[in-house]
Parts: structure tokens; sequence; C-alpha cells
């Protein structure tokens, strides 16, 4: 059996102006590890595609996508299927993180750490005990607190946070879930973060939270999450979850 593999996974839309950081952050990170990094491309239109050859050209590394933009439900679900068909070994884990560098990188090799002591799932927490926000706009940090409340109290989870892409899945655990369900991920939006830890709680995962300050002035440009579209689709993924429950 081969060494075991980190595969990073990260969706990338329209990032060309962060690929650069994004690149100094991860270019000595886990020296002691076999990474491999896997960009799914939800259909950029900019030089995200030829920036990321640039840069990392001298790692393990593809690029996924067929030029089409569906959505960051859609890129996760293209990479992680791509992992499960390539993965050669039960120990291997995948980190998924934002492109645009608000992940503090600097807690990667303690969140692996803690997956290595038995927990499948392991969390990004901004609102751990030691996590928060900075330089991020009242509003915005009232529409998350107010939403994460919501969707806890709803689906009776009791974890703090439900849509951080920064996490680290053990790859036996995405097995479970694609062997139980008939997508990953079938949600195209940002949602897509909640159906997921929703499927991995059903499938008995072990999962905690690890404390993380999001820094949103390390991004370039502005977020690719479009709020009104975004809450109408928690709206109806509530409704969609509450019939099928119901049958």
């Amino acid at each position: 059996m081969q060494d075991r593999m980190i595969y990073i996974l990260i969706p990338i839309y329209n990032e060309a102006s962060n690929i650069p950081n994004l690149y100094s952050e991860l270019e000595n990170v886990l020296p002691s590890e076999t990474l491999f990094f896997v960009f799914s491309d939800d259909g950029s239109s900019d030089d995200s595609k030829r920036l990321l050859t640039e840069y990392f050209k001298n790692k393990q590394y593809v690029i996924l996508g067929d030029g089409k933009n569906y959505g960051p439900g859609n890129a996760f679900n293209v990479g992680f299927e791509w992992i499960l068909n390539h993965s050669k070994n039960i120990n291997d884990i995948v980190a998924t993180l934002e492109a645009d560098c608000t992940s503090d990188i600097t807690l990667l090799p303690k969140m692996i750490t803690i997956n290595r002591l038995g927990y499948s799932l392991v969390l990004a927490s901004v609102y751990a005990q030691g996590g928060g926000f900075d330089n991020t706009s009242f509003f915005r940090k009232l529409l998350s607190s107010f939403a994460n409340l919501f969707f806890r109290f709803a689906f009776d989870i009791k974890i703090l946070t439900l849509s951080s892409f920064y996490r680290i899945y053990s790859v036996s655990l995405l097995r479970l879930i694609k062997n139980n369900n008939e997508n990953i991920i079938k949600e195209k939006g940002f949602i897509c973060m909640l159906e997921i830890l929703i499927k991995a709680i059903k499938q008995k995962a072990n999962v905690i939270e690890v404390p993380m300050v999001l820094h949103s002035n390390k991004r370039v440009g502005k977020s690719k999450m479009k709020i009104f579209k975004t809450s109408m689709a928690y709206l109806k993924f509530i409704v969609k979850a509450k019939m099928l429950n119901r049958n």
C-alpha cells in the first residue's frame, strides 16, 4: 500500500488575484507529508488555471472542471469523486479550504494531528472559543451568527460552525457518505457545506471543532457568496429536508 496521502482540495472560481498568495501559504506547508493538490475549477473566466499551472508546476496537482460554472457544491463534489477514485490508502485524508487565503493555514498541522487522534471530521470554527472574525462587517457577522443558530436548531446539530469550507475529512468517512447517498454533495451552492455535514453526522462521524480567526483582509477582491441567493438556497434546503424526513 502506498504512503498516506493528504489531498488539499480547493474550489476555484476567478481567483487569479489570490493564487500568488495562496501558493505562498501552501508552498512549504506540511513538509514531512505527501501532498496532492486538487483544484476544482468552477468555470473561471480569468487567468486562474494558467496561474495554477505556473505556480504549482513543481507540486503534485490536478485541475478539474469542464469549463462551466455550476457553484461551489458541484466543485467540491467533482473534487471528492476524483479523490475517491484515486485514493489508495485507507488512512488518506482530505483538507478543504478557500482559495482566497481566508483559511488560516497555520492551523492545518494541528487539524491533521487531531484527525489522527480518531476524529474523522475536523472543522475550523469562528464560533468556537478563541475563534472570531477580523475585518468583517457587523451585518455579515450578524447574518452568519443568525444562520448558524437557526440551522443548528432546525437540524438539531451541536456543531457551532456549519458553513466553513476549511475542514479535514478522513477518506474513509467520504466513502461511507458516498456509499449511503446518491451523491456526496448534491446541492450546487454554498449550502453544500451544511449538506455534507448532515450526511457525515448521519454516518456517526467523530466531529470536532478547532477555533479559527477568519482574516477577511487577506482576500484580494470580494467574496463570491451572494447573500440573498444563498439565504434562499438555505430556506429551500430546510423545506426539502423536512419533507424528506416526513416521508
